[in-house]
This record gives structure tokens, C-alpha cells and sequence, in this order.
């Protein structure tokens, strides 16, 4: 099945327009979507409602534009990210599969989608949340038709958080749960990267207490997301297959910290894209259809050998901090604010750093 992609600007925080066009003029129709990963522009907390927001928008256009049913756009993956800080967008990245194939020696995006069984308060922080992870991960590439490890460039994400009921529910059955609501977040995302690490070969199962503390333990392409909307881990694999058919390829490198503009280069590159030995967005001739990453604040307090302050602020969290700052250098790499940068990047790509995921337009 060939991929269509489409990035769409949300003009605010319920606006489905973008979707709606891209349906009208025949890019794709209502009934091939098969995902949608978006940033909205809450505050990225546990309370950012824009998220359920958006995500009620899109699945109202696909009902009243498609033949489905509520019951199976409900099961559509749609990833919302929170916060909007700095210069970045709000937009999101829509996928759309058709019956088109290509040549098998053509080597083109390939998608694949898989839920997790139900993970349980208890499991957050926990190695048995990793091995639902991997078992989904692994469920996700055998959708999408790819075998090899070596061939995924970005596993997105979305898990359950704790939530006050959450934990009371855990206790009433007898168990405790790993971490403060409050953290929950980090942890589970956290959790969830070494998941897709698992599964994907790039480490071994970690032992209890190496999750969300031995920080060279990571993958390099996952993207994780939490949030309080859902119970199982969501899964939307991306990588490249022999005649899957479609315009586009996707590759994906690591920026080692947060002003690694080479790093996002990389993985344009590994996209396919040739560029000079020092790009600038002029080089990208409009292909670069969006790139996605990860990013938190260095725990060392600094970044290149010079003090920063952003984990020491009261006034403005470090998340909206080092979303800000890595949004800017994303845009400027390629001259599109519209990029997707999430934070809580634990286990996500070396510690200060995050995965950076490029999807080029390779032509036909």
C-alpha cells in the first residue's frame, strides 16, 4: 500500500480545515487515513485539554467525509503533542494509505499500526510495560510489512499516565505504582522508548533498575508520548519497504544535544536527500515534508561546556524551555516552523539529545 503525506496547519485549536481539503481535492480520501501525528498548543501538561480537542476535530471530518463507522475511526491512531512553545506551528501530519504499489526496487515509506493489551497503573516504570511495548512494536512491523530492524526510522507513540484514580485503583487491587503522578509522564514515556529499543535489537531487556535511570540505555527512534485519553500503548511504526509504492522515504539520525543542527541534517540524508557538506534550508528545495524529534534539558546544567539555567527556572518549566530552543533550530534547519519537537525525551535518543525522524519527498 502506498503512503500519502500531508502536513496541515491548525488555524486553531479545533480546526480541521487543512483535513478537510486535502480530502476535497482528492489527495486522499476520507476513508484512507490511517493516522495522524499533530502538535496542538496547550500547555503539554497532564491537564492540556487542546489535545482532546483536536483529536475530536479530526475524527468528526473522517466521519462526515468517509463510509466508516464511529467504532473504527475511534481505532484510527491519532498522536497529539502539547505545546506549541517558541516558534513552532500547530499542525499536524496526516497518513493516508491507497492501493498503489511501486517497483521492488524502489524502496518507499510503509506504515504500521498496533495497540498493546491494557497497560495497568502498576505496570508504568515497570519491566512488564516494556514487554507490552515490545510485543506491540513487534505486532506494528509485521503490519507494516517490514522484517528488518534496520529498516524502522521512527516509532511513535502514545501511553496511559497516572492519574489520581489511577493509583487508587492500583491500590484497591493490592499493588503500588512506581512513580508521583506528577512524573508519570516522563516515566511512562520513558518506559515505552526502552520498549521499542527491545524490540527493535538496539539493547537487551533492562533490568528493574536500570528503567528511567541508566540513561545510556536508549532508541534511536522512538517518540514517545503520554497522555490521560488511553490505556494501551498506540503504536504507529514508519519505515522504508521495497514496493510499497508512493513518493516518500524516511530516515532518521540522533542530535547529541540541543543545538545538533547537523544531527537534523543526518537524517534528511538518511531519507535520501543529497545535500552539501554544510546545508541550509535553501538546499531542501521544499522535500522535506516534516521532521520529528525529541528533546529535554541537558541533567548536567549545561550545554557545551557553558552553565544553563532552564532547570533552575520556577517561573517557566525546562520542558518549555528546551522545546523552544530545539523548535527554533528545527526551523531554521529547514525553514519551516510547522516541525514536531516533544519533550520528555528519557531513553529517547543520548541524554541532552533526542532522535530526529526526516520524511522527504523522493519524487516517483
Amino acid at each position: 500500500m502506498a503512503i500519502e503525506v500531508a502536513k496541515i496547519e491548525l488555524k486553531t485549536v479545533k480546526d480541521a480545515s487543512g483535513l478537510e481539503a486535502c480530502i476535497a481535492k482528492g489527495q486522499f480520501a476520507a476513508d484512507e487515513v490511517i493516522a495522524v501525528i499533530g502538535k496542538t498548543e496547550g500547555n503539554g501538561g497532564v491537564n492540556d485539554f487542546t489535545r482532546i480537542l483536536a483529536d475530536e476535530a479530526f475524527r468528526r471530518v473522517l466521519l462526515k467525509s468517509g463510509r466508516r463507522s464511529e467504532a473504527e475511526i475511534a481505532k484510527i491512531p491519532m498522536v497529539w503533542s502539547g505545546g506549541c512553545d517558541g516558534v513552532i506551528t500547530p499542525h499536524a501530519t496526516v497518513f493516508a494509505s491507497n492501493s498503489r504499489t511501486g517497483p521492488a526496487a524502489k524502496s518507499r515509506l510503509a506504515i504500521g499500526t498496533a495497540m498493546s493489551v491494557e497497560l495497568l497503573p502498576e505496570d508504568i516504570g515497570r519491566p512488564a510495560m516494556v514487554e507490552k511495548v515490545a510485543d506491540a512494536v513487534k505486532a506494528a512491523m509485521k503490519d507494516a510489512g517490514i522484517g528488518d530492524p534496520k529498516d524502522v526510522h521512527y516509532v511513535q507513540t502514545k501511553t496511559p499516565l497516572l492519574t489520581i484514580d489511577a493509583v487508587i485503583d492500583a491500590e484497591k487491587r493490592g499493588h503500588d505504582v512506581a512513580c508521583e503522578v506528577h512524573d508519570s509522564m516522563g516515566v511512562s514515556n520513558g518506559t515505552t522508548a526502552l520498549g521499542i529499543a527491545v524490540a527493535l535489537g538496539e539493547i537487551r531487556m533492562p533490568k528493574a533498575e536500570q528503567i528511567c535511570k541508566d540513561l545510556a540505555l536508549y532508541s534511536s527512534v522512538a517518540s514517545c508520548s503520554s497522555g490521560v485519553e488511553l490505556t494501551q500503548a498506540q503504536i504507529v511504526l514508519l519505515g522504508n519497504k521495497s514496493g510499497a509504492g508512493g513518493r516518500y522515504r524516511i530516515g532518521h539520525a540522533v542530535m547529541r544535544d540541543a543545538l545538533d543542527i547537523d544531527g537534523i541534517y543526518d537524517a534528511i540524508r538518511n531519507a535520501g536527500l543529497e545535500l552539501p557538506e554544510r546545508p541550509r534550508s535553501d538546499d531542501l528545495k521544499g522535500r522535506v515534508v516534516n521532521c520529528f524529534m525529541k528533546c529535554e534539558a541537558d541533567k548536567r546544567g549545561t550545554l557545551r561546556g557553558r552553565r544553563q539555567i532552564m532547570l533552575d527556572d520556577s517561573d517557566v518549566h525546562h520542558h518549555r524551555h528546551s522545546k523552544a530552543a530545539v523548535g527554533g533550530v528545527a526551523a531554521a534547519a529547514i525553514g519551516d516552523p510547522a516541525v514536531f519537537v516533544s519533550v520528555d525525551a528519557m531513553h529517547q535518543g543520548p541524554h541532552g539529545g533526542g532522535p530526529v525522524i526526516a520524511i522527504i519527498d523522493a519524487g516517483e
